[in-house]
């Protein structure tokens, strides 16, 4: 078995708990102090910091939230004085003002520890080439992948996103044997692979693929075409970057790194803390972080936790895959749609038609319309008419079976929907327009 960080991935769940609660208790005194907002948001509860004694006073603390950060732009939420932040880091600002959140040295050090932990459990070591294909710069992609690489010995090839023709002669010429980049990004790396007849060149043996929702029929689909093991990893920029959660090769759920972050799950409605195994939204409390240390942010991810002790032999909780955004899911003529949903139903299809794909939604005679646009493969796209109707029925029956509505099918011609080497665009919703 694998593993990077043994002593502490493997840890004693009673002395986890223990470890939880002195970093709570920690970082709830600084942040009291340090960060006017949560001072606040504590006094307006009637709470004191030597209240929270353990983890079992968690669900008493304030709640964080996105809206925060843009409130609080660029600065207004950090624990320590600019002067010791070393890095940071922003979101891309398409849903509103950008967030920025900073780094101390030592919140590098651990961010680094956690990816170094997702790349050891698919196998990696000093003797690994890991090609860092996420976007670098202010995305926290390609920067956590790359600290995690060197961390733990193995060689980085840093040629981050873009230039497909470049990342796959690099693939095969550096001897790339781990690959991390989105999904989406990595099936057309494998589609262009296969054009190009570079299949039997590669290397590859593993790939850690995230940023993005995706499917298990897509990890089936990406390990085909690119001929190595796909691994999920789990982050976001608010809290640490990629790293937050990992799988090990046991591929049931994404191991929390619960010595720097404490999970909870709660209804989105009420916000009450739900049982172990309970379906509901995601928040995260981050108990080592110095720079930008938050507690019970809400993630908007739709997820659950098991708490039962993996076969792999680590005793962090593992979160299920999300099954999406509470705040991307769609409502439509009444039902909740994930754009998971749809395109679980494109990838049971098969070889008639690729995974690349468009969902428009739009409102007409104040009634909402569904249509989603499909790639065609090759050998259908050069079929007859005939053949391209009954997939599209096929795709239009099985849309409604699973999403409990009617959608419009419509396939087009291969190679016309937008690639994305980063996150893929899959939603133009016009109502908001």
């Amino acid at each position: 078995m694998a593993y990077y960080d043994k002593e502490n991935e493997c840890m004693d769940r009673e002395r986890l708990i223990e470890l939880q609660s002195e970093r709570l208790i920690w970082q709830v005194k600084r942040m009291y102090d340090k960060v006017p907002l949560f001072r606040e948001r504590m006094q307006e509860k009637g709470l004191l910091p030597e209240d929270i004694r353990s983890v079992e006073d968690l669900k008493h603390l304030p709640f964080s939230y996105k809206q925060d950060l843009r409130d609080y732009y660029p600065y207004g939420l950090f624990a320590v004085p600019t002067s010791e932040i070393v890095r940071v880091h922003a979101s891309s600002g398409t849903t509103g003002k950008q967030i920025v959140v900073g780094y101390t040295r030592k919140d590098l050090d651990d961010w680094s520890t956690c990816t170094a932990r997702q790349l050891a459990a698919t196998g990696a070591d000093k003797n690994s080439f890991v090609q860092v294909s996420y976007g670098y710069g202010l995305f926290t992609g390609g920067l956590g992948l790359h600290g995690g690489t060197e961390k733990l010995g193995a060689t980085v090839i840093p040629i981050s996103s873009g230039n497909t023709q470049r990342q796959i002669q690099t693939m095969i010429d550096f001897g790339a044997t781990h690959l991390c980049c989105t999904p989406s990004y990595a099936m057309y790396l494998g589609e262009t692979i296969e054009e190009m007849g570079l299949t039997e060149e590669l290397k590859l043996k593993a790939g850690i693929f995230g940023a993005e929702p995706w499917t298990e029929d897509m990890r089936k689909a990406i390990e085909e075409k690119l001929r190595l093991k796909a691994y999920d990893i789990y982050g976001l920029s608010e809290i640490m970057g990629p790293g937050v959660a990992y799988e090990c090769d046991k591929q049931k759920g994404m191991h929390i790194c619960e010595d720097m972050f404490i999970p909870e799950i709660i209804d989105p409605n009420t916000c009450e803390v739900l049982p172990a195994g309970s379906l509901g939204e995601l928040v995260f409390t981050t108990i080592t972080k110095e720079g930008f240390p938050l507690i019970r942010y809400r993630t908007r991810d739709i997820a659950s936790l098991n708490y039962e002790k993996c076969e792999c032999g680590r005793s962090f909780v593992r979160m299920n895959k999300p099954q999406g955004r509470s705040d991307d899911m769609m409502i439509i003529r009444g039902v909740n749609v994930f754009p998971s949903q749809i395109e679980e139903v494109l990838l049971r299809v098969g070889g008639d038609v690729t995974p690349n794909y468009m969902v428009i939604v739009d409102r007409v005679n104040n009634h909402d319309t569904l249509e989603v646009q499909v790639e065609m493969s090759d050998k259908l796209f050069s079929d007859d008419v005939k053949s391209v109707e009954f997939v599209e029925e096929k795709i239009k029956s099985q849309l409604a079976s699973v999403l409990g509505l009617a959608a419009k099918v419509r396939l087009v011609e291969p190679k016309t929907i937008a690639r994305s080497e980063g996150k893929a665009k899959r939603v133009l919703d016009k109502r908001k327009l």
